[in-house]
């Protein structure tokens, strides 16, 4: 498989564990799963392989929508409800560290104190000053290792525990935690998309996405008062 390295992305991959080292950013996940299928015979293992190659590459897009940003872009909350790029970042590294680790008895090493009892609500959602932006992308870099560590050793079908889930619920596999790992990844990388597309206009899901039209194919002004005299049309019946 060939796919492009995307500039500015640090490499979050670990050596040795399984999965991992796949050269995923760009890539198509039917790409990904071709590609794993290939090295893996296990099926379980093949599996497994292909959910942290997908969840991998919605990592990467995520560092990748910190590129070339200041300390104030970064932080500022561009919705009602206080969204923010390095919040986000937070956030993810935070639940990664958790859903990873705790949940299947190999605790994250470092105490996040946004998520103690007596934490302000929306603790893990915003960076204080104090918090760097260095300190918190390698908080996220360090629980996706952290999280790689435990792929390696646990089988998918092996049962963690989420104490605050319902009882039905409480003891997920692992392939339960990949999965919804992936949909709040994914969902929290789409939030970055727009939030960074509303401070400087760059969009995306990587340097040189070919998904995404260029400026040299789609007259972007012209098109949004387009949509736009659409949705008045519409409106006024």
């Amino acid at each position: 498989m060939t796919c492009a390295g995307t500039p500015g992305i640090s490499n979050l991959r670990a050596p040795g564990v399984v999965g991992v080292g796949l050269p995923v950013v760009g890539c198509r996940l039917s790409a990904l799963a071709a590609s794993v299928d290939g090295m893996i015979n296990d099926d379980a293992e093949r599996l497994k392989a292909t959910l942290v190659a997908a969840l991998q590459q919605l990592n990467d897009a995520v560092l990748w929508k910190l590129d070339g940003l200041g300390d104030y872009d970064l932080r500022r909350p561009l919705t009602p409800t206080g969204s923010n790029l390095l919040g986000i970042v937070k956030h993810l590294a935070s639940v990664q560290a958790g859903y990873f680790g705790d949940t299947f008895g190999h605790p994250f090493p470092d105490r996040l104190p946004w998520f103690d009892p007596a934490a302000e609500i929306n603790a893990d959602m915003w960076a204080t000053p104090q918090e760097s932006r260095e300190f918190l992308i390698d908080l996220f870099r360090r629980s996706w290792a952290h999280a790689q560590q435990t792929f390696a050793v646990t089988a998918l079908d092996a049962t963690g525990e989420v104490p605050w889930w319902p009882p039905e619920r409480r003891h997920p596999t692992l392939h339960t935690m990949l999965v919804h790992m992936t949909v709040e990844a994914a969902r929290h990388a789409g939030h970055i998309d727009i939030i960074r597309e509303l401070i400087d206009g760059q969009a995306g899901r990587f340097g040189g996405d070919r998904s995404m039209p260029g400026p040299d194919e789609v007259d972007w002004p012209a098109y949004v008062e387009r949509v736009a005299a659409a949705a008045r049309e519409a409106a006024r019946g």
